[in-house]
């Protein structure tokens, strides 16, 4: 890591519309701490105190960040002294913005595992309506992307695995039970009972 950067690389991921530029979904991050900058005494500028703390700020930003984009051909700007990675995506524009200091290599990596996650997640393409029905599910794959702006997982493969992955029904049913009380042995009477009717009714 260069003497400029920070664990703390993402200032915010953003999801608009890029019909209204309304957003759909946005997570602003703010460092637990202000790091100082070896040899200089300064902090650096991609370590500095949210410049959006509240929800007029972060929507003026938005919408001049649509509007600059939108103007572009390129995948990566330098906006409102942030840079800024995006990808349009059907209806929907993607965003990673890191600070002047942070490495844009390693939030175009970001960028990428969020779309790539997305297509892998929804397997379809990635618009507005998918996002806003799936919401939860897109928050927690950010999640595992980025936690309070420190990278966590680049990789989509992992992130979706991680976002999928759910208990079986069996493995709950079986968890709780208790096999040396009475009403332990009766619940694994009945899952038993059940497993077997499946059997049956599939042929097996």
């Amino acid at each position: 890591m260069s003497p400029g950067m920070s664990l703390y690389s993402v200032n915010a991921i953003v999801i608009l519309s890029s019909d209204d530029g309304s957003r759909i979904f946005s997570k602003y991050y703010t460092p637990p701490h202000h790091a100082v900058q070896p040899g200089t005494g300064s902090t650096p500028a991609s370590t500095s105190q949210n410049p959006y703390p509240d929800k007029a700020s972060q929507t003026r930003f938005e919408k001049g960040l649509l509007a600059k984009t939108a103007k572009q051909n390129g995948d990566i700007l330098l906006y409102d002294s942030r840079i800024v990675l995006y990808k349009m995506e059907s209806d929907v524009a993607l965003y990673v913005i890191g600070g002047l200091d942070d490495n844009e290599v390693l939030l175009y990596n970001v960028l990428l595992a969020l779309r790539d996650s997305l297509h892998l997640l929804f397997k379809q393409s990635v618009d507005k309506r998918t996002i806003i029905e799936n919401y939860d599910l897109v928050a927690l794959l950010i999640d595992e992307l980025v936690d309070e702006g420190i990278i966590l997982e680049t990789d989509p493969t992992i992130v979706v695995q991680r976002c999928s992955k759910a208990p079986s029904q069996d493995t709950v049913s079986l968890s709780r039970i208790d096999p040396f009380s009475e009403q332990g042995v009766n619940n694994l009477a009945q899952l038993g009972k059940t497993k077997l009717a499946d059997w049956l009714r599939q042929g097996l």
